[in-house]
């Protein structure tokens, strides 16, 4: 029998999730049908209900409802916790089991796919919300040498690292400032904020990338955003987008779901817009 998955949001339709957990599928023989589903914005718990109800077996869930999904889980993964949201769920009975894999899939298209290794590079983070909440524990895993977060607030960021201190194994440092306080130069820079949704340049010196450095912006399908653009100012000539970190979380979910992880390489270079 065909098992059932979707993924849920508002709005839905530019979604890739389909497309990838398609291809996923093909790739590995199984049987599964993958859709879309729109939910009122005040009505996320009765569509997963009603989804549940129709045999669904799990769901990706992406903006406005990660917090959502984070309420309605039964059981929350170490990860969903430290996030504070919840991207991929698991139903088994009356049990509703919660992962975000946002923040190992970012690792991972940084590590395997780009060869861009973390461990003993200085890291800087732009933003203190949702996005950077979920990559700091696997980023931290990997033993930089230190991991910087800038947000406009600084208080954000400050608690956010603080935060990160409580909840990491090892002793990377971690340090939340401001903008104005962003010293030296990092071999990483992720833009986990949301301006490049609306073409907006967070005010980061030229200075903050190191020789050799790789910029990353988590916003994925809009080309040389202002951040990218930034960055290739200074100097920089690695440059990428959350492309890869999309296929790649999709890629945990569906392992977790259906126990064998595929290949991403097809999807990435399927799905990729061209930096220009």
């Amino acid at each position: 029998m065909t098992d059932r998955y979707a993924v849920i949001g508002n709005p839905i339709e530019q979604s890739k999730s389909p497309l990838i957990h398609t291809t996923f599928a093909h790739v590995t023989g199984q049987d599964i049908e993958y859709t879309k589903l729109l939910a009122p914005l005040e009505g996320f718990a009765q569509a997963v209900d009603a989804f549940r109800a129709a045999g669904g077996r799990g769901m990706n869930v992406t903006a406005p409802f990660k917090l959502d999904a984070f309420a309605y889980a039964t059981d929350l993964a170490p990860s969903a916790q430290m996030a504070g949201a919840v991207n991929a769920m698991k139903f088994v009975g009356d049990k509703v089991y919660a992962e975000n894999f946002d923040g190992v899939g970012l690792v991972r298209d940084l590590v395997h796919n780009l060869d861009c290794p973390i461990q003993g590079r200085r890291v800087l983070i732009l933003g203190a919300g949702g996005a950077t909440r979920g990559a700091l524990l696997p980023l931290l895993a990997q033993a930089p040498a230190e991991v910087v977060i800038v947000n406009r607030t600084l208080a954000k960021a400050q608690e956010l690292a603080e935060l990160a201190h409580q909840h990491q194994t090892g002793a990377v440092p971690v340090r939340g400032v401001g903008y104005a306080d962003v010293t030296g130069a990092f071999d990483l820079v992720l833009n986990a904020t949301s301006a490049s949704l609306t073409a907006e340049l967070p005010p980061l010196s030229e200075s903050a990338f190191a020789s050799g450095c790789l910029a990353y912006d988590l916003t994925y399908g809009k080309g040389l955003t202002p951040f990218l653009k930034l960055a290739r100012q200074a100097g920089v000539m690695r440059l990428a987008d959350g492309v890869g970190m999309l296929a790649e979380q999709a890629a945990e979910a569906f392992e977790w779901w259906r126990g064998m992880r595929p290949d991403t390489a097809a999807v990435i270079e399927k799905i990729t817009v061209p930096l220009v």
